[in-house]
């Protein structure tokens, strides 16, 4: 099996006591991101989680903070702006915005965690284009739900 391309990508430890983000497993594609503090969440509670990294992306390139799905499912933790968006000149560290959406357990956060996921992608500058009307398409303006998928099934063609 062929390694595939890696971006280089410059990286400063604002906390070399932590961890490098790293892949978890072949494959994937969000590095983990670490806690430099501990801090309890209470139920509805926010903190902004430093993660002891700044990075310098390639122009045409940003970075998304992701959930961790585990965190998520088991304690209710998550990101209030999911994906966090770090664009490619921003030199700062690296914040997750975490969230405690159990209505009823703390959850301790403890320098260390692996609390985010971070996924590095390419975007596209658009130039807009002012038209009086847009072209067709099969879906129109439909939207916000109206593809349905929360109604009763379909009759099936059996």
């Amino acid at each position: 099996m062929t390694e595939p391309f890696q971006l280089p990508v410059g990286l400063r430890r604002l906390d070399p006591a932590l961890p490098i983000p790293h892949y978890a497993h072949a494959g994937d594609a969000g590095l983990d991101l670490y806690a430099r503090v501990d801090t309890l969440l209470g139920p509805g509670e926010r903190f902004l989680m430093p993660t002891g990294i700044a990075i310098a992306l390639p122009i045409g390139y940003a970075a998304f903070t992701h959930p961790r799905s585990g965190l998520a499912a088991r304690h209710g933790i998550s990101i209030v702006n999911a994906p966090g968006t770090v664009d490619a000149g921003y030199r700062g560290e690296i914040m997750v915005n975490l969230i405690n959406l159990d209505p009823g357990e703390p959850f301790q956060v403890r320098r260390g965690d692996r609390v985010a996921q971070l996924v590095v992608q390419r975007v596209e500058r658009v130039a807009f284009s002012v038209l009086d009307s847009l072209p067709d398409s099969s879906r129109g303006e439909t939207g916000h739900g109206a593809s349905g998928g929360f109604g009763p099934l379909p009759p099936s063609a059996d």
